[in-house]
């Protein structure tokens, strides 16, 4: 919930900040060259970081979790039911 709350702080906090710079400014982009309002080059930037985070949190996670059931990451080895750890 808490994380629900925060990022949609962020957006409050980017919308105000661009709907009060909204002049166009150039945007070049390897061999793209377009005009923008500046408010749509910021929020597509901030919504686009927030996608990137959270699609690589997930994949670290997954990757973490694969790892951990292979026991391949230090006390993290499958324990036998029946088994205690010591």
């Amino acid at each position: 919930m808490r994380l629900i709350i925060l990022i949609a702080c962020i957006v409050i906090v980017v919308a105000i900040f661009s709907t009060q710079n909204s002049q166009p400014v150039s945007v070049s982009f390897f061999v793209w060259n377009f005009q923008a309002s500046l408010a749509i080059v910021v929020f597509l930037s901030v919504i686009s970081g927030l996608v990137l985070g959270v699609l690589a949190s997930f994949f670290l996670r997954l990757t973490g979790k694969r790892k951990a059931a292979a026991g391949k990451e230090p006390g993290t080895a499958p324990v036998e039911p029946g088994k205690t750890g010591a």
